[in-house]
């Protein structure tokens, strides 16, 4: 997959922050004794300026493997730390009190094995903070899926189904982390985000979801598969009394203390 664009990326940051501080609302942290924290896959930088902001006395540092990100974030944030790496390699120098991981996991294979060790990693009495997009079976991605598989498209993206880690179910997540936690708060919540368009819809999901399918194209067959996608968008997010789309979108969050 081609590197991610934070300009794309960052034009709905208002609503993409909003779950980055309702996760951050349940991290229940004295800042006074935090020393250091990780933002697990930092993008450009909006989830980090909430870190800073509520631990300004902690070392606060940025990861994520994507260059133009970490690019955008240093410009944010110019007296944070960002660093280059793969969440699924990821290792701590100093143990942190949180590690916080705001829409970058759904992305990593492995949970069964990934979410113990980020556990493990944090210092006694740290927090392991998580919000995961849960939108695989909404309109916004089924119909990513099955134009995916229609021709002329299906040829050049191939294997679609690696594109995204499919999550665990709540409950499941609660009993990986239950029995090594000293105590976990699960929930998951649907946001209802009006949208101006059925264009406006598809430009959020260009910038995440729907990237990894339309790198794979020629710019031909990705204005192709783009309309016929955008069309498909427009039947099954109806206009509403304002004219408005609403977009809903289901996110699970996880919040667990270590012993």
């Amino acid at each position: 997959m081609l590197d991610w664009n934070p300009a794309l990326y960052s034009r709905f940051e208002d609503e993409r922050t909003r779950p980055a501080r309702d996760l951050l609302a349940r991290v229940a942290m004295d800042p006074a004794g935090v020393a250091n924290v990780v933002d697990l896959g930092c993008g450009p930088g909006n989830s980090t300026e909430l870190l800073v902001e509520r631990f300004p006395h902690a070392s606060v540092v940025g990861t994520d493997n994507s260059e133009a990100m970490l690019d955008k974030a240093r410009e944010r944030l110019p007296a944070a730390t960002f660093q280059l790496s793969d969440i699924q390699d990821w290792q701590p120098d100093v143990a942190p009190d949180l590690i916080y991981a705001n829409a970058s996991l759904q992305w990593v294979p492995g949970h069964e094995t990934l979410f113990p060790r980020l556990l493990d990693a944090l210092a006694p009495g740290g927090t392991l903070a998580i919000q995961m997009p849960d939108n695989r079976d909404e309109p916004t991605h089924r119909l990513m899926r099955e134009l995916a598989a229609k021709a002329p498209w299906a040829k050049a993206i191939g294997d679609f189904s690696r594109f995204r880690t499919e999550l665990m179910a709540l409950d499941g997540y609660y009993d990986l982390l239950a029995p090594l936690a000293e105590s976990i708060d699960v929930w998951r919540t649907a946001y209802q985000h009006p949208m101006e368009s059925p264009a406006a819809i598809v430009d959020w999901v260009r910038g995440t979801g729907l990237k990894p399918f339309v790198d794979r194209l020629s710019p031909e067959l990705q204005e192709s598969y783009l309309a016929a996608y955008e069309r498909r968008i427009d039947m099954n997010y109806p206009e509403r009394s304002d004219e408005k789309r609403l977009l809903a979108f289901p996110r699970m969050f996880i919040v667990a203390r270590k012993a």
